[in-house]
């Protein structure tokens, strides 16, 4: 029980002490985050780790002012490709076998069929499908997060084209899906603290077909 213990512990923190997380810490979220399941094994996304405080500062109005992204002591941005290419399934997949020691054509039926149902999807379907997969991620590394008793605030409120820009991810086929600050609670102004967690009951969230 001791996860479901750590997910009541945490909640969308309001207000961080800027208090530095441990390197060790913060190594075990992306640890989490990087052996997250994705579809097909993919993993189309990356994350970046920003500890800079300038840079903190110029990504804030692009959160729309949310003063967690520079009091928190690390600020990750998950990023997701900008589409699906053979040649980007091809390198994931020739990486997989010789990591597995198995012949080079040992995917290729599934590549052609995976290629076959993804091509004519489309730029933004892909990109879509892509964010989805982030979002796995993301929610492994929430979970480590309260496990270590590391606070943590998942954003989508921000402008995605001009935090791409900042970070120059349109030039590396990425694009921004969700940013996750990373500190300790300021319990003296959050005023999130002592609020009952609320969630819908087991009762209306969870229907058995037996």
């Amino acid at each position: 029980m001791s996860l479901i213990n750590d997910l009541q512990w945490r909640y969308a923190v309001k207000a961080m002490n800027g208090k530095t997380v441990p390197q060790e810490k913060i190594d075990y979220i992306l640890e989490a985050a990087r052996l997250a399941p994705s579809s097909s094994g993919l993993q189309p996304y990356e994350v970046f780790v920003i500890t800079n405080k300038e840079l903190q500062e110029k990504i804030k109005p692009i959160a729309f002012d949310q003063n967690q992204i520079v009091d928190a002591s690390h600020v990750l941005v998950f990023a997701a490709w900008d589409n699906y290419t053979l040649e980007r399934i091809e390198t994931v997949f020739q990486a997989t076998l010789q990591a597995r020691n198995l012949p080079s054509d040992t995917m290729d039926a599934y590549k052609a069929r995976l290629w076959g149902l993804y091509e004519p999807l489309g730029d933004a379907w892909h990109a879509n499908h892509a964010a989805k997969q982030a979002y796995i991620a993301f929610g492994m590394a929430i979970a480590a997060a309260a496990e270590q008793k590391v606070d943590a605030t998942p954003m989508e409120g921000f402008d995605a084209e001009a935090l791409d820009q900042l970070l120059q991810l349109d030039q590396k086929g990425l694009k921004s899906a969700l940013v996750l600050t990373l500190g300790y609670r300021d319990e003296s102004n959050d005023w999130l603290v002592n609020m009952k967690k609320v969630r819908t009951p087991k009762d209306q969230f969870v229907t058995e077909l037996a």
